[in-house]
């Protein structure tokens, strides 16, 4: 056998098992989705697997008729967005200055940053440090802790780094000063790096729900998340006594949590396609540059 047929044969390989390893993370989406499209009786006599048994929607209608999730919904959307806005101006001015050979202490700066990828304060030290700011049961207690991720920074610093120099001294000949240069330069030519990061911490935030349950109180404040974590924890019940005392027409729990859950994941799915040119391309030269 040549090379060029081995060469084959392991990217084929490769493919079926990365596409064996995609499938497994996709089944149990997939079986969700099935379960809250599927009817109450096919769900509690267990015939639903992948696919809808007895079409319906009657659990996205409950859940669009719950106010408290619909306002846990809107209340997600405008915390990650004030949080990722936040996160990436805090990582640009902190990456920025790291790229600059001159500054002094930049590789203590560096060291230090990376420590903190290692290391933590813990949880008691945390809530401490919250309690005292007075942040506690406020939107601030979601966004700020977590602003700054090390693992970010260094791969914007990294890809801050792969902008040829000669574009900044050009600028700085003009008489352009360092913030111009940063935003008029480097920000322009790093779209797929900043499209990357936005993605990495909006999800991030998205997916939360531990801070939340920890230093939220009130809840108006809860992210959807935590609804949806406090929603699955809360029907470990039988699913056919419930669904016996329910209304003939009302969804089982079941149904409903499959629903909910769908309905809390289906924003952060929009998103993607519409950076994921960006995605690959920001991940692929943040790593390999500088």
């Amino acid at each position: 056998m040549n090379r060029a047929a081995s060469a084959k044969m392991a990217d084929a390989f490769i493919i079926a098992l990365i596409g064996l390893i995609s499938l497994l993370c996709l089944l149990p989406m997939i079986h969700l989705l099935a379960l809250s499209f599927s009817s109450n009786s096919a769900i509690l006599a267990g015939k639903v697997s992948f696919i809808p048994v007895g079409f319906n929607v009657t659990a996205y209608l409950s859940v669009f008729k719950h106010a408290a999730m619909l306002q846990s919904m809107f209340f997600t959307i405008w915390m990650v967005l004030l949080y990722t806005a936040i996160a990436m101006c805090m990582t640009i001015v902190a990456a920025y200055p790291l790229t600059k050979k001159h500054l002094k202490g930049r590789d203590l700066f560096l060291v230090l940053i990376v420590i903190t990828m290692f290391f933590s304060g813990g949880l008691i030290p945390d809530y401490l440090l919250v309690k005292e700011l007075k942040l506690l049961d406020s939107v601030w207690a979601l966004v700020l802790p977590g602003a700054l991720s090390a693992f970010n920074l260094i791969i914007l610093k990294t890809f801050f780094s792969g902008i040829p120099v000669e574009l900044e001294e050009s600028a700085r000949m003009d008489g352009a000063s360092y913030f111009r240069i940063l935003v008029d330069v480097i920000l322009p030519l790093s779209l797929p790096a900043l499209a990357t990061l936005s993605l990495f911490y909006a999800v991030g935030r998205w997916n939360g729900f531990q801070d939340a349950l920890i230093y939220i109180n009130s809840q108006h404040l809860y992210p959807i998340q935590l609804k949806l974590y406090a929603l699955v924890i809360s029907g470990q019940a039988n699913d056919l006594a419930i669904a016996e005392a329910q209304n003939a027409g009302a969804p089982v729990p079941q149904s409903l949590r499959s629903a909910s859950i769908m309905f809390g994941t289906l924003p952060i799915l929009l998103v993607y396609p519409f950076i994921q040119r960006y995605f690959i391309s920001g991940t692929l030269i943040g790593a390999v540059k500088g």
